[in-house]
Order: C-alpha cells, then structure tokens, then sequence
C-alpha cells in the first residue's frame, strides 16, 4: 500500500514553526487541540495519547570515565534530541532521532505514514526522507533499542573501530539528507550512544513528562556550548546553542491555554537571548561565551515561571486525558 501521500500531507503540516493554538469546535465550545504538539503527529492509531504524550521512557545512560568523554557525551545527548541534526525533511517534519529512539531506547508508539507499518517500526530506505537510500521497496523494520544488549545491534560500538562513527555519518548524510555534522557532533553522537547500557536503566518503565525535562535538557546543551567555545569550536558551539533552543519550543508548544501567557513571553525571552547569543557566536565576539554564562545563570527565574503554569499546560494529565476523552 503506498502511504505516500498521507505522509505528503503529514509533512505539510509539521512543517511549519512550533506553535500554540486552542481549536474551536462547532457551537463555539473550545477543545484542546494535540497537533500543536509534534509528538502527537507520529502516534499510532489507538495509542492511550495521553499517556504517551504526558510520559517518556527513562534514559539508560551509563557515567563517563574522563572529562572529555562526559564533554562528548553531553554534546551527542543534545544533538540526539534536535531535528537540526537531520536536515531535509525529517528536519521540517520536527523529528529527531529522539523520536524514534525515545530516552535512547525505542519507540513502540512511533507511526509515521508513509515511513512506518506496524507501530515502532519505520522504513529507513524510503525516499519520503532521503534522496539516497530509496530502494522502491515498502519494507518498514522495528526501530532498534540502543540502550539493549549491545550484541544484539548490528553495528559495532567497539571503540577501537570507527563503525559507529561511519554508521550514524552515513544515517545523517544518506538516509536524512543532512548536512555534514561538525567533527565534535559526530564523535559525541557516537560516545552517547555507547553510553548507553541496560545497566543504567531505571526500574520504572516509564516516568511523566514534565516542562522541567526540557529545561533541562535546554540548559545542559547550552553549557556543553560554553565547553566547545573555551575549545575554540565555534561550529560545534552554533549547534549546540540551536538544540538548546530546540528544547524551548518543546516547552512553548504546550503552552497552548489562554491564561500561558506570561509562560510564553519568558520562553521567547530566553529564546531571544539564545538567538543572540548565536549571533555573537557567528560574528566572532568574544564576549559570546560571557552571554551565555548570563543565560544560564538567569535560567532559574523563567524556569520557575514556567514550572508555576505547567498545571495549566499540556503537560498536565489531566488536560490531555480532556482531549483526548480519557
């Protein structure tokens, strides 16, 4: 069956900027509306939604043994989570490997048409996302976990071999049409995902989704950010600065309500200052690096704005067990 054109459209409408939005049925009563949320555009036809939209399964992520590998790590963990790595339609889709891979494991909720047959599962020879790979033949396989046994992926994380490396350059380049990562970004990807252990897996199975996660993940990036600039790597420094910023917009998305105002004015506050920080950056200022110390250092005040709101966001259970008449 050819699910092209529902992919098409699919891609039609993430396309387009994050954003907010309260639909209005017919008798003028307001519904919740899930699509401004990305991930609810790739979930498998009846899927509790609410719970896969208001939970995430936990990472597995072991520790590091130096420095630099923690430094590595933390630059693949972001790039991991940004569609700025994927490029090409994946990228304006909003999808990152993330999506597929949630927590660094799978994603058995994962449906995208055109990409996908069963759930969790995804066609990574399809020209829907890459002008290389396309091979003519429908033929989706389950997404992988990479926190499992590492004997049962089939590509090598010896660290002694550079097959790891060569795998995911090929994954961004080939079957993504993305553009060349920097070399830091490359060598981080690989170094998070042979971080990642079933030793390191928490007991629980899954864990609720909170604003807090994604501020974490923001402010993680952008000090892995200040790491590459005091290395004198302003191109893995832009990256990372743009996946921090992609985690703002996780945040936004579910600010959906008419009284989350003040939570989206201090997001676009601090999205703002990462835009400039980026400018910096690319103008070559040495005072880039001082900026975003400030942003780091002011990120506890438009946290705990947003932490206040979250009740009344998309990321209470309750309002996505409204939507969705769980």
């Amino acid at each position: 069956m050819d699910r092209k054109p529902a992919a098409a459209r699919l891609l039609r409408q993430t396309g387009v900027a994050l954003g907010l939005g309260v639909a209005v049925a017919l008798g003028g009563a307001a519904r919740i509306d899930l699509s401004v949320i990305h991930a609810a555009r790739w979930l498998a036809p009846g899927v509790d939604r609410a719970a896969a939209l208001g939970s995430t399964r936990p990472e597995c992520l072991g520790p590091a043994r130096d420095a630099e590998q923690a430094y590595l790590i933390e630059v693949g963990r972001a790039a991991f989570r940004t569609p700025l790595l994927l490029g090409g339609q994946a990228a304006r889709a909003g999808i990152a490997c993330e999506s597929c891979h949630q927590g660094g494991r799978s994603n058995p909720d994962f449906f995208f048409p055109g990409l996908s047959g069963a759930p969790g599962t995804a066609d990574v020879t399809s020209s829907l996302f890459s002008s290389h790979r396309d091979d003519g033949i429908d033929n989706p396989k389950p997404i992988p976990d990479l926190s499992g046994p590492k004997a049962a992926l089939k590509v090598s994380q010896d660290p002694a071999r550079r097959d790891l490396e060569v795998f995911i350059q090929g994954l961004i380049t080939q079957e993504f049409d993305g553009a060349e990562p920097p070399p830091e970004v490359l060598a981080g990807l690989a170094a998070y995902v042979r971080a990642l252990s079933p030793a390191a897996c928490p007991l629980e199975p899954r864990r609720p989704l909170r604003a807090a996660e994604f501020a974490d993940n923001a402010g993680r990036a952008a000090r892995a950010a200040t790491m590459a600039l005091d290395r004198k790597d302003p191109a893995t420094a832009i990256f990372l600065v743009g996946a921090a910023r992609t985690q703002l917009g996780l945040i936004n998305e579910r600010f959906d309500a008419p009284d989350s105002g003040q939570a989206r004015a201090v997001l676009h506050s601090a999205d703002l200052d990462l835009q400039a920080v980026l400018v910096a950056i690319r103008a070559g200022d040495r005072r880039a690096g001082e900026r975003l110390a400030v942003w780091l250092a002011d990120a506890p005040s438009w946290i705990a704005v947003v932490d206040r709101a979250e009740p009344q966001s998309l990321f209470d259970r309750n309002r996505l067990a409204a939507a969705t008449g769980g």
